[in-house]
């Protein structure tokens, strides 16, 4: 694999000719790593199967990999962290954990689980260091609600506030933990999707739900939204298509521009089934997916191709201007611009 890889964008829907390239931070490690925080341009954490935790406080320079004891079969799919010390991981699957830490991983304490042999927890997203809210899975057609005001050392089951009940074969997916965002002051959008497509809102965390279509691809249990960014409360992105068909982009982007609402599709699409996308700016927007990563630089309008590389996530810093991709085998690459 080469060391760097090296992409000069000459499309003409970018304001100036960039130069993009990945660099390599992690390789050859045993997890396939779906869970990523990027807390600082120091700080990250990334999670993953065979019970795997990751994190680096160096900007990625040495990582410590860590398995919770009596978690290590385990496949964090989300992890959210708060500084070097605190983080929280939630496993995909049955039964389901919430795992959190306040040292650094050297201790785990578990906060939550549920061993209904059908729950299967999706994404995880904090509107504060307090509040915050996980999907999951629809039971009985009721799409599973956990809520925590505490920062996650207790739960609540909020499901029956979603009256709405989910079509059969709806559900959401994990492959990143990022067909959930929140924003502050209570606003969260869930795209779900098989044999249906559909984003839930809620604008008062979690206690009263929208639902709006979301015309990306849908109608099998391996399409629909696999990832979702809000840059604010009107502006967003989906990204998805079929993951068995990873190199065609028939419809797996759509964008809108009234908080979800309504979606269109843009006018050159991204090069095939995405699992992650991220706001770097306003007008900069990054997927990533198995077949590769896109750059759009005018809002997510016109995407170019820039890396073959497989990846799950791609996160911009909480606070920094980092930007981190992660995916199997390990690998953790950052974008870099020129």
């Amino acid at each position: 694999m080469k060391k760097l890889i090296w992409c000069l964008v000459l499309a003409p829907f970018f304001c100036t000719a960039q130069t993009y390239f990945l660099k390599p931070l992690n390789e050859n490690t045993k997890t396939s790593i779906r869970g990523l925080s990027v807390v600082t341009d120091k700080i990250a954490w990334v999670s993953g199967s065979n019970g795997s935790v990751g994190r680096t406080i160096d900007g990625g320079k040495t990582w410590s990999w860590i398995n919770p004891k009596g978690y290590e079969k385990l496949d964090f799919r989300d992890v959210e962290a708060f500084n070097e010390k605190e983080a929280i991981v939630v496993n995909a699957g049955a039964p389901a954990y919430i795992l959190k830490t306040t040292d650094g991983g050297a201790n785990w304490t578990e906060t939550y689980k549920n061993v209904d042999s059908a729950i299967f927890l999706d994404g995880l997203g904090f509107w504060d260091n307090s509040k915050a809210i996980i999907f999951g899975d629809p039971i009985n057609n009721k799409m599973q609600l956990l809520k925590t005001v505490d920062a996650g050392k207790t739960w609540i089951d909020i499901s029956t506030n979603l009256k709405l009940p989910l079509a059969k074969g709806e559900a959401g997916f994990a492959a990143s933990g990022t067909t959930i965002k929140t924003l502050p002051g209570g606003k969260v959008w869930v795209a779900s999707g098989g044999t249906v497509s559909n984003i839930y809102y809620s604008a008062d965390y979690g206690l009263k739900w929208q639902i709006f279509e979301c015309p990306i691809w849908q109608g099998e249990n391996s399409t629909g939204p696999f990832s979702i960014d809000f840059y604010d409360a009107k502006i967003g992105v989906a990204v998805g298509g079929n993951y068995v068909k990873d190199k065609d982009n028939s419809n797996n982007i759509v964008l809108t521009n009234d908080g979800g609402k309504t979606w269109t599709k843009p006018q050159t699409p991204v090069s095939g089934y995405r699992s992650a996308v991220a706001y770097i700016s306003k007008k900069v927007v990054i997927a990533t997916g198995t077949s590769g990563t896109d750059i759009s630089t005018d809002g997510g309008e016109n995407w170019k191709h820039i890396s073959d590389i497989s990846f799950n996530s791609v996160q911009k810093a909480k606070k920094g201007n980092v930007v981190l991709l992660a995916g199997n085998k390990g690998l953790i690459y950052q974008l870099e611009v020129n």
